[in-house]
């Protein structure tokens, strides 16, 4: 605890001093996450591999000075420096003349461009420094998902333009605040996906640092992805203090959400090679660390759903990945992530009791009454500047009831969706009437129809 070097007699003469001493501690910026490095030692990297990396960029760029070196590999000067210097008296890089501006710019030699070559054909790695693994691994615990804190309000602002149930909404909430994995699992169209991609607002206020690259013996692996990783440019953080002392590997982003479907198969779960490239990539199960991992149609993949949920096994229970490089070298990475798997059919089809109670909730989706169809119709024809007809619906209901279709909360969006494509084709405005034959060509061509009183 910090000790306040506040005198006793001052606590009782002087109540202002107290505060006042109290207000300047609690204002005292807390220590960087990730510091920057301030020499090679810091950075977790040796010097050949920063030689070889700054010879890759003037490889790439040409010329270059101090300053654009710093922006591109991401290390302050004092660590580029001796690698400089280093560079120059092997005879790896020149020095060319001065310009007007006073920058010094550097040049390969032949040499330089052949040892270039050389590292290229090792690894095709260029961009910024990577961070050792254990600086990765201290990085994603310090930050770890499971100690978020979802309140009601969150939830409520998750869903708040969502028509759902609720109770619905309220386990959903729970399970996120569990920190544990969680199953979705009802009819198709009960809205499991359109929900599920939701639940990463729950926790958006709450930013991380994500590195551009991660370094595993000699090997890097490029982790931040733009696809997944959405950078925060606010100068305001509700969890990190990123003061100028930042270490500049790392992107300031939102938590991710990663979701993954019927295309999933177990080698997508591992370190991916580019051979045209020669660059190693991230799996999803990694650029999802300190975020959500949503794996959608569980059953409907390639491979069996008992070798995806067993996959999951010992990283849900051990917080712990293994990784491998495709030549039978393993790596042990964090596992920061809550799982969520979404599935139209019966869990138990997919995995024993004994599996499912590794599992910290299981949430049943549920087919929609009259009235919550209703909410959804009126929000959809908004959305659609549609005119709500009250008289239209009715007959929507009464057709669902005479051919004993369940109500379901995607209909709304896709049959109106429908008919304001008839109306954008026949030129007709948004504003008009909608009758039942325009409706009723949405629904022959949305719906599967009957013959001989077999869908088809």
């Amino acid at each position: 605890m910090e000790h306040l070097d506040v005198d006793n007699r001052d606590y009782l003469n002087e109540p202002a001093k107290v505060a006042a001493a109290m207000k300047k501690s609690a204002d005292r910026p807390e220590p960087p996450l990730a510091p920057r490095p301030a020499d090679i030692a810091s950075t977790g990297l040796n010097e050949t591999f920063l030689s070889e990396l700054t010879i890759k960029h003037l490889y790439r760029v040409g010329v270059m000075d101090l300053s654009q070196l710093i922006d591109r590999m991401a290390l302050a000067g004092p660590v580029l420096e001796p690698v400089i210097s280093l560079l120059r008296n092997e005879a790896c890089i020149d020095v060319l003349p001065e310009l007007r501006s006073g920058s010094v710019r550097y040049v390969l030699t032949d040499r330089g461009r052949q040892n270039a070559n050389d590292a290229l054909d090792k690894s095709g790695y260029v961009g910024p420094a990577p961070v050792p693994l254990e600086t990765y691994d201290r990085v994603v615990r310090a930050q770890s998902v499971r100690s978020v804190k979802v309140k009601h309000t969150d939830a409520l602002r998750a869903f708040g333009d969502v028509v759902a149930p609720q109770l619905l909404i309220d386990r959903l909430g729970t399970a996120i605040n569990s920190g544990r994995p969680l199953f979705l699992y009802g009819p198709p169209g009960t809205g499991k996906t359109y929900l599920g991609k939701r639940l990463i607002r729950m926790i958006e206020g709450d930013d991380i640092l994500v590195p551009h690259a991660i370094q595993v013996g000699d090997t890097v692996i490029q982790l931040f992805d733009p696809s997944v990783h959405h950078p925060v440019r606010s100068s305001q953080s509700t969890s990190l203090i990123l003061s100028e002392g930042q270490d500049p590997r790392f992107v300031r982003c939102r938590r991710p959400g990663v979701m993954t479907g019927g295309e999933l198969t177990l080698d997508m779960l591992e370190v991916e090679y580019d051979p045209a490239t020669k660059q190693y990539h991230a799996p999803q199960s990694l650029m999802a660390n300190n975020g959500l991992y949503m794996i959608d149609d569980l059953g409907r993949q390639r491979v069996t759903p008992d070798a995806i949920l067993n996959r999951w096994i010992l990283p849900m229970e051990e917080g712990r990945d293994f990784l491998s490089f495709g030549a039978g070298q393993r790596f042990e990475v964090p596992f920061n992530v809550i799982l969520i798997f979404s599935t139209n059919l019966n869990p138990l089809d997919l995995a024993d009791e004994a599996f499912l109670r590794r599992l910290g909730h299981k949430v049943p989706f549920h087919y929609v009454g009259a009235a919550q169809y209703e909410q959804i119709w009126r929000r959809i024809c908004t959305e659609l500047s549609l005119k709500f007809e009250p008289e239209l619906l009715s007959q929507v209901l009464q057709q669902y009831e005479a051919e004993r279709r369940p109500l379901l909360p995607c209909h709304p969006r896709d049959l109106l969706n429908s008919v304001v494509d008839r109306m954008d084709y026949e030129g007709k405005s948004r504003q008009q009437h909608i009758d039942m034959e325009q409706l009723q060509h949405a629904w022959n061509s949305y719906f599967v129809s009957l013959v001989d009183g077999q869908r088809h």
